[in-house]
């Protein structure tokens, strides 16, 4: 059973992107009403506010990663936030910022699934497969490292970060959706042996097979955490990130990704990052996002 506590905490930063923006994300959530419609759902939804955090310096990578002082510091922050949450028996949504939080969510939640014997595993939606390092990264941007910082491919003072390294193992991951994948990063990825449904999986075989096979094993001892990326989806249909990416799955689909997600009754912790205001139209792409994790949990067309 769904946890019916829901903790809501703002993050607002774009420290680790390529783009400014995604730091205007919490409150275009809350201007799409996401707390509302989630009470709404007869779910106890409390608002944290924002973390605090150092200003974005906007600066050129330093030894192939940008403003890594600034990042570890805000993936402190998001770390104690989401870990006391969870020890409160209360369920986290990070309202993001970029996607290098995540590394702060997720060793929170995998200290967390350590602490109460549960098994860890995490659905990445997203258009890619964040699975970089300082060798392998164009851009230096860590908002493209968090999965291989978590499974400890990354320096010292982000994989260390929830005091147990690794903090989450490749087997962990369900990838959904992706379609960009730097050239360095493909071996990566192929070496670490995460599982990845790319969109040409879902494609070949639809997002109802996709998502049967990444929900394969989970049981009433797991944790699920959903790490979304608003540019998994098509943009189309969500313009407002600073990644776009053609090609991803359109608003049916991407519904019945969260029905299905929501179907197990065991999520346990949500991110929701990349959500970009700047290149938003009308709050569009936050209303659509409020729109899906409405049924992640548990908003559905007829009573099943």
């Amino acid at each position: 059973m769904v946890n019916k506590a829901l903790s809501l905490i703002g993050v607002p930063t774009d420290i680790g992107a390529g783009h400014r923006g995604a730091s205007m994300g919490p409150e275009a959530l809350r201007v799409a009403n996401l707390a509302a419609k989630l009470t709404r759902r007869g779910l106890d939804v409390v608002d944290r506010g924002n973390l605090q955090g150092p200003l974005n310096p906007w600066q050129p990578p330093v030894n192939g990663y940008r403003h890594l002082p600034e990042v570890v510091a805000w993936n402190q922050a998001v770390h104690e936030a989401i870990y006391a949450e969870l020890a409160d028996g209360r369920l986290p949504i990070m309202l993001g910022g970029d996607h290098c939080l995540a590394i702060g969510s997720i060793s929170a939640v995998a200290r967390h699934c350590r602490d109460t014997g549960k098994t860890l595993r995490v659905l990445w939606l997203d258009a890619h497969a964040d699975f970089n390092t300082a060798e392998a990264t164009p851009s230096g941007n860590i908002h493209g490292m968090p999965v291989a910082c978590l499974c400890g491919n990354g320096p010292k003072e982000l994989i260390e970060l929830g005091g147990y390294v690794p903090a989450t193992s490749p087997a962990v991951f369900r990838q959904i959706g992706i379609r960009s994948v730097d050239e360095g990063e493909k071996r990566l990825v192929r070496e670490s042996q995460v599982s990845i449904f790319d969109m040409r999986h879902i494609d070949e075989v639809g997002m109802k097979r996709t998502m049967e096979e990444a929900l394969a094993g989970i049981d009433e001892n797991t944790h699920l955490h959903i790490s979304f990326d608003v540019d998994f989806l098509d943009p189309s249909i969500a313009p407002g990130v600073g990644t776009t990416v053609r090609g991803g799955p359109n608003y049916r689909e991407a519904q019945l990704c969260m029905e299905m997600i929501a179907d197990t009754g065991r999520v346990g912790s949500l991110d929701i990052v990349e959500l970009n205001p700047a290149f938003d139209k009308k709050n569009q792409t936050a209303r659509l996002a409020v729109d899906l994790v409405e049924s992640l949990f548990g908003k559905s067309t007829l009573i099943r």
